[in-house]
Order: structure tokens, then C-alpha cells, then sequence
């Protein structure tokens, strides 16, 4: 935080720039005048909802922290917004096609999710892909539009076959694709048992490749899809089997969250010539498959880093067509329905997670003595001559003595030259100096890099009532970047710079990597806890991939889930609750039987009895403290 910050008023606008909601939030999240984040699907600054009146709702009916939100609104307009940003596209290039769009359920498997997606989806005939057996089933008991697609993708065994051509003869447009050669065997063989003409789609490895963490999904060494030599096989396959006529759609897969769109582009310029070939072999087709890989502009940055994309929906609708356009055109071959697989930019939004913070500790300037004890070491005094001579002119030389002589004393204390109060004194000194050379560096322009990540040395860590591994795994598991946030107090000033931890043991527990314009910022800053209020921190853009990927790390199960409709008036209701795992649920997860788990405990405190540990009365206590405990919220309660 910068002096003009600290002498200034803060206002919300100081709070936006800070945590670059304009920049990720879509339009969909701002901050209102009060200094509450506000939600607002139809963009009209009279129909936002405060997530503090939000989160008032959900405790009034007696739901804890953690909770995730979903809002049914953002998932509609995403959606919309999506469908409306293609068809325009066609529109105005003249595209003689459609936009047919698919949900990967794999991206959030939740049954309210993909239910809502079915849903809202309807008016745009917009689909379903699935990869499993299972995913297969779960489509089925949810899909009614007969005119949207159904992507089978995924290994097939018959059950998963036979299911698929059950929907075709039911007249849905159930496409199988085509992973690998011997999987057309399997389609053939169950589709002439049955009686029922399968509608195939196949698989290229493109050579084409996309930056990001998903880059292993394209290029020629993909784990799925055919190489153009199995292609042409199973061309061949299907036509002498006379079955070349079920051969509609072409699909690849380029990658998820690509930042890029010039990689976008050359994969649809290559799979485009790829579909004009086959149409020449004599296939009718018909669809052309491009995947998923739409990002989601998690930092704002409108860049091609990692965590962000260098391009508007509306540009890679537009690329998308325009390159269709230019290899078919050319080759006067009609237009096909384009189909996209996007599942992160459709459900991202939908989803945010809500915590509170349960204590903090804060890094503090140490009270030592002003002078050395005459018997001190002579790195001790060492030590004090640093702390007592820092400037800005010699930060960097004073930074690089704390370090050698803190090192000495730690060596001396292990060879027992030094007692335990004479190392915590140095200690104190040391972090002392680090405190003062970060406030030293605040009046450089041009700081040595050494001293970059010093503020981070200092930060305070504050501890928030959730678990990383189960709600945000990616940020664990790939160093996904999240938009973190205060979601009130936001026209107070945030004077401390933290890190967040969990409630788990576990030392990768934490974020300590957040969002910022220009880098990744490895603290964030936050306001100062009040005595008994609470304090609310909201992870934002958390729909996607993330529940379905949560583990039970410490046995930390779900969290409570509430979906929120907002109304055009500004109102909201709390359409759904869905309680999070007890205690109880997720060790019968791990194969615990709750049942016998009590059984074997009364035996214990009965054995406690006999040894007179405990009397029968303070029996019965123990078991209701044992039984509730099991019934209880996995997270902290009051």
C-alpha cells in the first residue's frame, strides 16, 4: 500500500482497482456504494444484490460457513450470451449454418448443474458431452430436447453403445466419436444387433498445439483421437462396411482454457481442411466439432497469460467462423453446424465460495533491548549494528548481513554455543531489520530483485474456515490463479498485506499466489479483523472443474450449497439448499460404518468405567458430545 493510499480517503473505486473486479467480473460483479460486493446478471445497476444480504439469508436459516453460491441467473446468461455471440457472428459474415453448443459434463458433474444447463440451454438446442458410461446415464435422465446433441466421447464398451443407440432410436442426436480404430468395431457390431443406424463422429490429432497448462491435449502425441493414417483406415472400414453414410461430424480436442487465440485459429483452419477431405471421400457429415478451450479471464489482464485470454467471446466466435468460411468456400462445400464443447466459460461464473476468517497472525515489530547484553555473542551485536544503521541508501547491504549473521546464529544454537533466549533474541532483531528494510524499499523506485518478495516474508496469515483441496483444488494442484476478495468493508482501507490458510494440516493448505494486472502477487491485502464481527472473503469464478475434482484431504467434506435466483426488482430468493457432508457422511466415505464406529467407542468408555476413569453419568456426556460430533459440519461451527 502506497503513502498517497494511506493519507487519502478510500473509496470503492480504490477498492476495484485494487482487486480488479471491472476487469474479471464480466460485468456481472461491482461494488456497490455501501462497500459490498454486488451481483448482477442483468447488468443494471438497480437489480444487483448484495452478497452480505446474501449471506444474512443463508445463516438466518441456520446454514454455517463455509457455503458455495450458485446463481441460477449467471449460468442463463452465460449460455445466452454464448449461443447469441455466435449466432450474430453468422449473421453478419453470412455463415449458411448453425451453432449447436454441448455442456461437458465432466466440467461439473453436480446434478442441479447440469440440470439447470438442460434448462436454460432448451432455446438454443444446446446439448450435452459425455466421457463415461456413467456421464451417459446421468444425460439421459435429463435431456428432452431432441433436436440438441448428445457427444459421446471416451472409451465405449457395448453397455455404454448400446445406451447411445437406445437414444438414437429414441430420436436424439446421439453421436458417437470415434477415440481410437477398434472402437468402429464395437458401434458396427451393436448397431446391426440392435437394428438401429449409429450417427459416428471421429477424433483427429491435429499438429496443431495451444500455450497454456492443457497443451498436452493437441498435437501429434495427444492421448486421443486418430493420426491421419487411422483416419483414412477407418474411412475405408466404414465404406466397406456400406456404413460411410452414418459418418456426420468431425471433432478435436485443442485444450482447456487456451489464451491464445492465433492457436485457436490454426486449429480450426487445419480440422476445416480436414472435414473438406472427407467430404470429398464421399462422407455426408454435416458437424464439425471444435472442442472445448473457450478461456475465462480469470485476472482480468486481457492477456495471453495462462490464467487470462487475449480475446472476447465475440472475437473467437467471429475467428471461429470466418476460418470455417475460408477453407470451405473455397472448396464450395456447404457449411455445418458448428458445435463447441465449452464447459468452463459456460459454469465459471455460476459458482462462488464464501468463507470467514477465524484468526489471524499478524506479523508485529518485536520490543528488544536497546543495547546488547554485555556477554552477547559477537553476531548478536553484529546483528544489532545492522538493525540500527539500516537507510536506503545501504538496504540491499543490510538485507545481505541480517541473512549471513541470522545463519550464524542458527548454526551456533545447533552446536550449543548460544542459549534458546539468546537465539530468539536474534530472532527478533532479524525481523525487526526485514521490517524496516520493507519500509525503506516503499521510497525506491528501483529496488534490488532480492528484496522483491519481502512484503510476502511479512505477511500476515489469516485463517479462513474452508479447505483448499476439496473447494479450490486447482489452486493446490496446477497453481490456478482465483479471484480472492473481500466481499464487505470495501470503503475501509485493507492495511495488512496477508496470505490465506486453511483449516487443514497441511502446509500446501494455503494460497499465497493472487491475481494482478501485471504479475502474480503473492499477498493480498486485507482489512484488520473487529472484535466479534465476522469477516468474509469470497472466491470468485470457482464453477468449473472444482467440485468434481474436491478431495476429503482431513476429511473435509462438501460445504453447504445454496442457489440464488435474482429477480429484475433487486430482490433474490434462495431456491435450493443442499447441507454440506457431516462428519458422519464423509468417514462412511473412507468405509467408516458411523453404527459400529458408536458401538466400539461405548465399549471403550464402558472399559473407562470399569478402570474408574469415568463415572456412567459422565458416560452418557461423552456419548452425546461423540454422537453430535458425528452429525455435525465437517468445517469450524460456533
Amino acid at each position: 500500500m502506497n503513502k498517497t493510499d494511506v493519507l487519502s480517503r478510500w473509496t470503492k473505486e480504490k477498492s476495484e482497482e485494487l482487486y480488479g473486479i471491472k476487469n474479471w467480473g464480466a460485468g456481472y460483479f461491482s461494488i456497490s456504494d455501501k462497500g459490498e460486493v454486488v451481483v448482477n446478471p442483468y447488468k443494471d445497476q438497480s437489480s444487483g444484490v448484495s452478497i452480505m444480504d446474501i449471506i444474512s439469508g443463508v445463516r438466518e436459516r441456520g446454514m454455517d460457513m463455509p457455503v458455495l453460491l450458485r446463481f441460477e441467473n449467471l449460468l442463463d446468461a452465460q449460455i445466452s450470451f454464448l449461443n447469441n455471440s455466435f449466432r450474430e457472428a453468422m449473421g453478419k459474415l453470412g455463415y449458411k449454418g448453425q451453432y449447436k453448443g454441448v455442456y461437458p459434463i465432466k466440467v461439473n458433474q453436480q446434478q442441479q448443474v447440469v440440470e439447470e444447463v438442460t434448462r436454460f440451454g432448451e432455446r438454443y438446442h444446446h446439448g450435452l458431452e459425455v466421457g463415461s458410461k456413467a456421464e451417459l446415464i446421468a444425460a439421459l435422465s435429463l435431456m428432452k430436447d431432441r433436436e440438441a446433441c448428445l457427444i459421446c466421447n471416451g472409451y465405449k464398451d457395448e453397455e455404454f453403445v448400446d445406451l447411445g443407440l437406445y437414444a438414437v432410436k429414441m430420436g436424439f442426436k446421439c453421436i458417437f466419436v470415434i477415440e481410437i480404430p477398434n472402437e468402429v468395431d464395437i458401434v458396427l457390431e451393436r448397431s446391426r444387433a440392435l437394428g438401429v443406424k449409429p450417427i459416428i463422429g471421429l477424433r483427429i490429432k491435429l499438429s496443431s498445439k495451444a500455450g497454456g497448462h492443457w497443451t498436452e491435449s493437441g498435437g501429434d502425441r495427444s492421448l486421443f483421437g486418430l493420426n491421419m493414417s487411422q483416419l483414412i483406415e477407418v474411412v475405408d472400414k466404414l465404406k466397406e462396411e456400406k456404413m460411410l453414410d452414418c459418418l456426420k461430424l468431425l471433432h478435436y480436442h485443442l485444450g482447456s482454457q487456451i489464451p491464445n487465440i492465433r492457436d485457436i485459429r490454426a486449429a480450426v483452419l487445419e480440422a476445416t481442411r480436414v472435414y473438406a477431405e472427407l467430404v470429398k471421400e464421399g462422407a455426408p457429415m454435416g458437424y464439425l466439432d471444435l472442442g472445448g478451450g473457450l478461456a475465462v479471464d480469470y485476472d482480468g489482464s486481457n492477456t495471453n497469460f495462462t490464467h487470462s485470454r487475449n480475446y472476447t467471446v465475440e472475437e473467437y466466435c467471429t475467428d471461429i467462423v470466418e476460418a470455417v468460411m475460408t477453407v470451405l468456400d473455397a472448396e464450395k462445400i456447404p457449411h455445418p453446424i458448428i458445435v463447441t464443447e465449452s464447459g468452463r466459460a459456460v459454469v465459471a461464473y455460476y459458482s462462488v465460495l464464501l468463507f470467514n476468517v477465524l484468526d489471524v497472525e499478524r506479523f508485529e515489530t518485536y520490543d528488544v533491548p536497546e543495547q546488547p547484553d554485555e556477554n552477547a555473542s559477537e553476531q548478536i551485536r553484529n546483528l544489532y549494528d545492522v538493525y540500527r544503521n539500516i537507510s536506503v541508501k545501504n538496504i540491499q547491504e543490510c538485507y545481505n548481513d541480517a541473512l549471513y549473521y541470522r545463519d550464524e546464529i542458527r548454526d551456533m544454537f545447533k552446536h550449543g554455543r548460544i542459549s534458546l533466549r539468546e537465539r530468539a533474541l536474534a530472532e527478533k532483531l532479524f525481523w525487526n531489520t526485514m521490517y524496516q528494510i520493507a519500509r525503506e524499499k516503499e521510497e525506491l523506485k528501483h529496488f534490488p530483485p532480492e528484496l522483491e518478495d519481502i512484503e510476502h516474508a511479512l505477511a500476515d496469515i489469516y485463517y479462513g474456515n474452508f479447505s483448499v483441496f476439496q473447494s479450490i483444488p486447482d489452486s493446490w494442484a496446477i497453481d490456478q490463479l482465483f479471484p480472492i476478495m473481500p466481499v464487505h468493508r470495501l470503503l475501509e482501507l485493507p492495511r495488512r498485506n496477508a496470505v490465506i490458510a486453511d483449516i487443514t494440516c497441511d502446509c500446501d493448505g494455503k494460497i499465497d499466489r493472487f491475481i494482478d494486472l501485471h504479475d502474480v502477487r503473492k499477498s493480498i491485502p486485507l482489512h484488520e479483523l473487529k472484535n466479534g464481527d465476522d469477516y468474509y472473503l469470497g472466491v470468485f469464478l470457482v464453477g468449473a472443474y472444482q467440485e468434481t475434482l474436491g478431495d476429503l484431504h482431513n476429511l473435509f467434506g462438501d460445504t453447504n450449497v445454496v442457489s440464488v435466483r435474482i429477480n429484475p426488482d433487486g430482490t433474490f430468493d434462495l431456491t435450493k439448499e443442499l447441507h454440506g457432508d457431516s462428519v458422519s457422511d464423509v468417514l462412511s466415505y473412507v468405509e467408516y460404518d458411523p453404527k459400529i464406529m458408536c458401538a466400539n467407542f461405548r465399549e471403550t468408555c464402558e472399559e473407562a468405567i470399569r478402570s474408574g476413569y469415568i463415572s456412567a453419568s459422565e458416560r452418557r456426556e461423552i456419548m452425546r458430545a461423540y454422537e453430535n460430533g458425528l452429525r455435525g459440519y465437517t468445517y469450524y461451527e460456533r
